[in-house]
């Protein structure tokens, strides 16, 4: 999907950018000085947008004292004010930070109690919430803040469930119907995200919130990620299935790993996942097979003293190939080749060409680096 671009202060979004990193500070709003720190210390690690929850007016109001704290320190990355329940405080960030972030199912949607909607009623709260939106939206329009309109699984509003159930339906359903009221109102500087800690429901509404948005000719830029994913393996092996399934079909345009950790750690695990899809390429790729009884040098050892050498390269792609049985053709997309061509002898290759045969285990990897560094291709 080609998304329109849209600007957060200095940083594009969408529209060919390069997919933007982001996480979330998990410290008191309040103590700016400690949410300053951890936000300097999630931007060294490469994150671009980093969003602060602002539960009431007096967090949404200490987000000029943070803004400005790391403006002192020579920081201008971007800053989103997550809110859920709070219009007032939405209405006092978007006055101060360059995106809000609101949840549709507890933003505008009141929780009566009530089961079943009329067409009518449906309609008319439809039309109550574009009234209510509307400040917010004019508020957004004249500071020129961006807008997340974030649809979570499990906290839908009673309309949307009398009417879809908790399914990716409502969840696609929902984000359409504040899409169309800011539309109505010509705000565009808008961002669309379905999230759930059940990876198959984040996919799936993330798919049929992108169709129902394109037949209706809108092209807002997406925000990816399973929520609540948890910690360790978990985390980044379900972020990893339901992010990387949503970028190999060309949707995202922002990304946040989700994890029980300290956000910094979330960083890197954004990173690698672009990078296993190819999304944007952030360092060295090594094509290395997992080896067989056919391999006859220690290929484990190998790789990490290549990574070791070589990771720095950006957009380099090195194959580590136990034999010469697959090794050529599997890693024939390779800049360098590293196989293996006997008892503890190695063939090094550049591309498909072979250019030095049968070196010692021992020596091989310098002649790796040796050969990058003879073809113009390395970096110091």
């Amino acid at each position: 999907m080609k998304s329109r671009q849209i600007h957060i202060g200095n940083l594009t979004l969408g529209g060919g950018a390069p997919i933007r990193v982001q996480s979330m500070t998990n410290t008191d709003t309040m103590d700016t000085q400690a949410t300053v720190e951890q936000t300097l210390r999630m931007v060294e690690a490469g994150c671009e947008l980093v969003r602060i929850t602002a539960p009431d007016v007096k967090a949404a109001q200490n987000l000029y004292n943070i803004k400005n704290e790391l403006l002192k320190r020579g920081c201008e990355v971007p800053l989103i004010a997550d809110i859920h329940f709070n219009p007032l405080a939405a209405e006092t960030a978007a006055t101060i930070v360059e995106k809000v972030r609101v949840n549709p199912g507890n933003y505008t949607d009141r929780n009566t109690g009530k089961i079943h909607f009329t067409d009518q009623e449906y309609n008319d709260e439809l039309k109550r919430i574009g009234e209510k939106m509307s400040h917010l939206i004019e508020i957004c329009k004249q500071h020129h803040t961006a807008m997340r309109i974030g649809t979570n699984h499990g906290s839908l509003s009673e309309r949307i469930m009398s009417r879809y159930g908790n399914t990716p339906e409502g969840m696609a359903q929902s984000a359409i119907e504040f899409a169309q009221v800011c539309s109505e109102q010509d705000y565009h500087d808008l961002v669309f995200s379905m999230k759930a800690s059940n990876v198959k429901v984040m996919v799936q509404s993330t798919r049929l919130f992108v169709e129902k948005m394109e037949a209706l000719g809108m092209n807002y830029p997406i925000h990816i990620g399973v929520t609540e994913a948890g910690d360790g393996d978990q985390g980044r092996l379900k972020s990893a299935a339901g992010i990387g399934a949503l970028l190999i079909d060309g949707i995202g345009d922002t990304l946040r790993v989700s994890l029980t950790e300290d956000p910094v750690a979330e960083i890197p695990v954004a990173y690698d996942i672009l990078q296993a899809v190819g999304a944007r390429i952030s360092k060295a790729e090594y094509i290395a097979c997992p080896s067989c009884g056919r391999t006859q040098y220690n290929i484990q050892e190998a790789l990490q003293q290549i990574k070791q050498r070589t990771s720095h390269l950006k957009g380099l792609k090195i194959g580590v190939m136990g034999c010469i049985v697959n090794g050529p053709g599997e890693m024939a997309d390779a800049n360098y080749g590293y196989v293996g061509s006997g008892a503890g002898k190695i063939t090094l290759y550049k591309g498909k060409e072979v250019m030095k045969r049968n070196i010692d285990q021992a020596d091989a990897v310098e002649e790796l680096v040796n050969l990058i560094k003879e073809n113009g291709d390395w970096k110091d």
